[in-house]
């Protein structure tokens, strides 16, 4: 393989840069590279744009119009195009992002090992198919990272970059009113935080806009507040508080909350662990000369 000396440092100054501009970009770049490996492994089909004749992953409904960062890998790539053509595929830029963003956001850094390929095909289907909505219970969540190779404890794990960015109202609403048919709000979710929440997303309201921080207290740093506010019943997500149903996973919540540099370098491990889902390489996919479309 052709190597790029220079090739991590420009992902992280761009990552840096628009970190600067904008600090909730390292927790979209975070969960691009989560929404990528799912999805076909980390082949970047994440990144590819929709044609007329095929929808793709980035417009299901389970990255559209959330899924963010998508100009920082466009930066990188253009400048490492200019340096060493053909080089380094935008799934490798994905997954140097990732790491970047948590590092930036006070969280672990780690190795990231490189030669991944870009894939030649992405279909909003399969979005929906392989990513885990906001709604799992805790047995469907194990299950959905399972179906990846991971274990309970590695879900609970990289449940926490959590800890970090936003969420728009359309993914928890449910739980403020008319829970599951009830007229009142999910009785697994603290009354004073409900009440904050209802605030900030009005019942009936349509705005496609309304984003409220997923840990309030910290909402750009990589910690265990995401942790800290599930024992307090402030897990945003119905994915979030179900943690506390399982005894084990309960058990891990409480373990992780109390030793945050156990969990640093557990998450570290883990996010090493899903940038290698499912790679291309060798021979299979392609190096992308722009992220967005595949090469002719």
């Amino acid at each position: 393989m052709n190597s790029c000396t220079f090739a991590e440092f420009i992902v992280k100054d761009e990552v840096r840069k628009a970190f600067i501009q904008d600090e909730g970009v390292a927790a979209g770049l975070v969960r691009l590279h989560f929404h990528d490996c799912f999805v076909r492994g980390c082949e970047a089909s994440v990144l590819i744009d929709s044609t007329a004749s095929s929808t793709a992953e980035k417009d299901s409904p389970a990255n559209n119009p959330s899924l963010r960062g998508f100009e920082v890998i466009d930066n990188a790539k253009a400048i490492l195009e200019t340096i060493c053509k053909g080089v380094v595929s935008c799934a490798d830029i994905v997954a140097f992002a990732a790491r970047d963003s948590v590092e930036i956001t006070g969280g672990e850094g780690y190795y990231v090992p490189a030669g991944r390929r870009d894939g030649r095909t992405s279909l909003a289907s399969e979005a929906s198919t392989n990513l885990p909505p906001p709604t799992l219970d805790v047995d469907q969540l194990t299950q959905s990272f399972a179906n990846k190779g991971f274990t309970q404890e590695e879900m609970v794990t990289l449940s926490g970059a959590h800890t970090i960015g936003r969420s728009h109202c359309t993914s928890f609403s449910n739980r403020l009113n008319n829970f599951n048919g009830t007229r009142s709000q999910d009785p697994s979710l603290d009354p004073m935080y409900a009440a904050r929440l209802k605030e900030q997303c009005p019942q009936g309201s349509t705005d496609p806009n309304l984003v409220v921080p997923m840990n309030p207290s910290s909402p750009a740093v990589t910690d265990v507040g995401y942790y800290i506010d599930i024992l307090a019943n402030r897990g945003l997500f119905t994915s979030d508080q179900t943690l506390m149903r399982n005894p084990i996973t309960a058990n891990q919540v409480n373990q992780n909350a109390r030793n945050p540099m156990l969990w640093r370098l557990k998450f570290a491990a883990a996010m090493l662990k899903m940038g290698q889902l499912g790679v291309l390489t060798g021979n299979a996919g392609e190096i992308r000369t722009n992220c967005r479309v595949i090469n002719s």
